[in-house]
């Protein structure tokens, strides 16, 4: 199947929290695609309706939109019953993986490590003790929403006294709050491509913990890939990553994110179904580490949409 004969659809921006991300991961590989010789045209759902790709004409969809709308499985569904074919995960993996609450449940029940979490919903927060969350969980606690991207709403509480005020603020942006056990040691996150684990790479934000500013806007961040590992506990952490991506029903691209304990010991944090594509994205640079240029890395994610 020669893709360069058919005319595909770049969804990008869209109305999420992550828009302006999704614009600029959208621009870097709608230039690759062109520059390659292929037939792509930048959609944004928020200005055009989708479910017309077909009727205007459009083969095939790269999709670069983040959060809710273009991650979750809504966006997947629709291309899905006006018959498009579409880069990443499908309908059941994107809308599980932006529910982090019941991804880490999963995770879970199939032995996969995660951080020890208590769960507060809107319902119920009036009931919450903090006392009791901090004597279970212990000091500092990462709360943040269950179904945001990009580390929206994160706030690192310090003290027992602060835990319901992050609470509150988490809340703005989701129903369901998650207050987690603080991961002291590396932060690490892993792409997946057909399958193939990439290289780790290791995330040292310049403040405490990798916020929006810190992976979009800072130059201060620093990423290490290779991450630094043995050979050992980088075979170890590619292992349980492939294990975390198979166990969610991932396809064609991922991003897991990990995060160690004090001990040294891997948690799963997240999967990303559509990862950044940006200059700051951590995808290409692990691609890059393992000899897979941009341009190549967006033609063979647009290839695997046509398995």
């Amino acid at each position: 199947m020669n893709l360069k004969q058919e005319k595909i659809a770049v969804l990008l921006g869209g109305t999420s929290a992550e828009r302006e991300v999704s614009l600029d991961s959208g621009k870097a590989v709608l230039d690759a695609l062109v520059s390659q010789g292929y037939n792509a045209h930048a959609i944004d759902p928020k200005e055009y309706d989708v479910i017309n790709l077909k009727k205007d004409g459009f083969d095939r969809v790269f999709n670069i939109l983040h959060g809710r709308g273009g991650e979750d499985g809504t966006m997947q569904g629709l291309l899905e019953q006006i018959g498009l074919p579409y880069t990443g995960c499908g309908v059941m993996a994107s809308a599980l993986t932006m529910d982090k609450m019941r991804t880490k449940m999963l995770w879970k029940a199939f032995g996969l490590p995660v951080a020890e979490m208590e769960v507060v919903t809107r319902d119920n927060f009036a009931q919450l003790d903090p006392q009791a969350v901090v004597e279970k969980l212990g000091l500092p606690l990462m709360v943040k929403p269950s179904l945001e991207g990009s580390s929206v709403g994160l706030t690192k509480v310090k003290c027992v006294e602060h835990l319901k005020s992050a609470v509150e603020f988490a809340l703005k942006f989701d129903n369901t709050i998650l207050i987690e056990e603080w991961l002291a040691g590396d932060e690490l996150t892993v792409p997946v491509l057909d399958g193939r684990v990439l290289p780790a790479v290791r995330i040292v934000p310049e403040g405490e913990f990798y916020d929006y500013e810190a992976k979009y806007i800072s130059d201060n961040t620093k990423y290490f890939c290779p991450a630094g590992l043995t050979a050992e506990r980088e075979q170890a952490l590619a292992t349980l990553v492939k294990q975390a991506y198979d166990a969610v029903g991932c396809r064609g691209w991922s991003r897991i994110d990990v995060m160690c304990d004090a001990k040294g010991d891997f948690r799963l944090v997240e999967a990303n179904t559509n990862p950044g594509m940006t200059s700051h994205s951590l995808f290409p640079k692990s691609a890059a580490t393992a000899g897979i240029s941009f341009e190549q890395l967006v033609v063979t994610i647009l290839e695997l949409s046509a398995q």
